[in-house]
């Protein structure tokens, strides 16, 4: 084994070891990582900007010490001078190899960016904001009832719109008497009262009519991906969604590798807390841009995320969450000023709200998702599942509702596979395979085109076909076990075993090639036996957490199953049940619920009503640890089979046909294991 260091790359998860003095852009290139330059290494264009990462990282299996890269250089100095390099950033083509690192390659140095497909679903809200605008006139001074301004102010609130006992933000007192009097005595005031009581707060004071706009965010702080919807908190309307990667990443994939992090690296939970922060602002800034409004505008943000994102974004150690019992610092909402989480890319007097946590590992993420689908108001048995690196699931009627999460790892975000990236142009999202030929077809990210239709080919010329995303992926085990390459173990067969030349040795096991441009010097994309129990792994987990919850409900089977998240929108229902992911139900009661938690965050946003609502909800969900019930395990072993080793998923069974194929012959013969010989 080479003992050259190790470069491990996020958010893409691809590795290598190469010699001291590599340059990190060389490396980058060598891997096919996704990092940009247009002026060929010589540090002009600072397009392959880079975040080296430092400390224990037990996720990639090393420890990144200080001189991981060369000193800073001319170069970047000269750059740095000019136009200026964000704290932390090194130049690609500059910085050299010369320790095991972990290097992060950040959006906006990355050539097909991701895309975060988190958009706002059409939905009527009643609006009952916490912050709303009051127009008032305001009493002169007058030597006889020597009062001051706020308070004045405040005997017009009250006289005027009966909001009583109203204080003004201390921020506002400096500049308070000019506005007044620019105003003439009649101003417009932001008013912010939510749904416990307290006093009203004044957080804005414009002279005379203010018919500017009043705005407020809903982030959805998801573990890979931080969506932001931007509203207007007058009519409830969606002015721009968008959406970053969240740049922990680097600090590891999924949850469990974060707080790992944070243990074994004194102050790493505050890097993490600065990151996610930092990333916030930028995205603040980028809607507000986007949707051509001021920043100050913002007055109002409600934050849905798990608890390990709950935590760091409060700047609280989530170390408690990485061993039972789970103990979450707070569980209730919270509401608090944004400069508190150091929040400054919107009004300084703006309020944050964080829905509250259901208990352990089952987050303010899944309380936003039972506020938008409402389990408990309907009948009928729902299971709701959000797809993601950590799956929320609700299973729930007018009974009962219970929750869970499951802890799925980023396998189905397109990471973990040998393929793989994230959803960006050029990446395969859809994917058909002959069961007769055994021959695929598959659509790609920016292109509507089919790969076996005219004009494919130069429909994608810009961006190329680069990987495989999580949709793709899911898609292609799921393809591959409907036309007979794949066994209900999870097997890929051989050539001769399936009847196509598709199907390649790799090692031991083999591998389906979807497609392959290496003659033309393009990547050759192939599903991996190791994709397959990549996927396995992370379906198994899904499953077994809907399957706990059945027992704890005391039921074999749901009536619907509601897929929430971005996997909501862009996967099938019938690739979902042939993979095994969800149980048994016809397909047509399989719907969509889309970003479910970003819509309830968006509900909290425009209704205090609806915050009031879910927190008395949430004290009446049942939750079950998924970590410390026996019978998870079971599950999970069950649910390792395609679909499934031990449900018949006679639903499924009646509209698709399975291929009953097996091999597992022992031999190389049909993609085996070789047997051990017996001493």
């Amino acid at each position: 084994m080479s003992n050259d260091p190790l470069v491990v790359f996020t958010p893409s998860g691809k590795r290598g070891r190469f010699p001291v003095g590599t340059p990190i852009l060389q490396a980058a290139r060598q891997l096919g990582v996704d990092l940009d330059s247009v002026c060929g290494g010589r540090g002009i264009c600072s397009k392959c900007q880079v975040t080296p990462s430092y400390g224990d990282f037990p996720k990639h299996g090393i420890t990144v010490r200080d001189g991981a890269l060369s000193d800073w250089n001319a170069v970047e100095q000269r750059y740095d001078d000019k136009r200026g390099l964000p704290k932390g950033r090194r130049l690609g083509c500059q910085a050299q190899v010369q320790g095991d690192v972990v290097i992060d390659v950040p959006p906006e140095s990355q050539v097909h960016r991701q895309v975060v497909r988190k958009e706002a679903a059409a939905r009527d809200i009643e609006m009952a904001p916490a912050t709303r605008t009051y127009y008032i006139a305001v009493d002169e001074p007058d030597m006889h009832t020597p009062t001051g301004d706020v308070e004045r102010i405040d005997r017009a609130l009250s006289q005027q719109w009966e909001i009583e006992g109203a204080t003004v933000e201390p921020s506002l007192l400096p500049d308070l008497q000019k506005v007044l009097r620019k105003g003439n005595w009649y101003v417009t005031v932001a008013v912010h009262a939510d749904h416990r009581g307290g006093p009203p707060r004044i957080l804005q004071i414009w002279p005379g009519l203010y018919e500017g706009g009043l705005h407020g965010l809903a982030i959805d702080l998801g573990s890979t991906t931080i969506a932001a919807h931007l509203c207007d908190l007058r009519t409830g309307a969606v002015l721009a969604s968008s959406g970053v990667m969240n740049p922990q990443i680097r600090f590891g994939e999924d949850l469990m590798s974060r707080v790992s992090y944070a243990m074994m690296n004194p102050g790493g939970d505050k890097d993490m807390t600065d990151a996610v922060r930092t990333a916030i602002n930028g995205l603040t800034q980028g809607i507000a841009t986007e949707a051509g409004i001021d920043t100050q505008s913002i007055m109002e943000t409600v934050f849905v995320c798990n608890p390990v994102m709950h935590h760091l974004l409060l700047g609280i150690d989530p170390v408690e969450l990485g061993q039972a019992p789970f103990a979450l610092a707070t569980s209730d909402s919270l509401t608090l000023p944004a400069p508190s989480l150091d929040l400054t890319a919107m009004n300084p007097c703006a309020q944050v709200y964080l829905l509250p946590c259901i208990a352990g590992h089952v987050g303010a993420d899944a309380a936003a998702v039972a506020l938008s689908e409402e389990p408990g108001k309907r009948e009928d048995l729902s299971l709701v599942v959000d797809v993601g690196t950590n799956a929320e699931i609700l299973l729930g009627n007018t009974t009962r509702v219970l929750a869970c999460s499951s802890p799925t790892g980023p396998a189905f975000e397109g990471a973990q596979i040998s393929s793989g990236q994230r959803a960006a142009p050029g990446a395969i999202e859809r994917v058909e395979i002959d069961p007769a030929t055994k021959e695929p077809r598959f659509r790609v990210i920016g292109c509507d085109l089919w790969s076996d239709e005219d004009g494919f080919a130069e429909a994608t010329k810009g961006t190329g076909i680069t990987g495989i995303c999580g949709s793709g992926i899911i898609e292609a085990v799921a393809e591959m076990r409907m036309a007979g390459l794949l066994d209900p173990s999870g097997l890929i067969g051989s050539a001769e075993a399936t009847g196509t030349p598709r199907c390649i040795p790799e090692g031991r096991t083999h591998a389906y090639v979807l497609h392959d441009a290496s003659d033309t010097g393009g990547p050759r994309i192939t599903v991996t036996q190791g994709d397959i129990r990549a996927i396995q792994l992370a379906k198994s987990a899904l499953y077994a957490g809907a399957r706990l919850l059945m027992d704890e409900m005391g039921v074999d089977k749901v009536d619907r199953v509601v897929l929430a998240g971005a996997f909501g929108a862009h996967i099938s229902p019938k690739h979902a049940m042939v993979l095994g992911m969800i149980p048994d139900v016809p397909l047509d009661h399989v719907t969509s619920a889309g970003n479910a938690a970003g819509t309830g965050a968006r509900i909290a946003l425009c209704s205090i009503t609806a915050r009031a609502e879910i927190e008395e909800t949430v004290h009446r969900i049942t939750k079950v640890e998924t970590a410390i019930e026996p019978k998870f395990q079971e599950h999970f072993v069950a649910a390792n089979a395609i679909p499934h080793a031990t449900d018949p998923f006679p639903e499924l069974r009646a509209v698709v046909n399975l291929p009953q194929v097996s091999f597992n012959t022992g031999s190389d013969e049909g993609g085996g294991r070789r047997r051990r010989r017996r001493a």
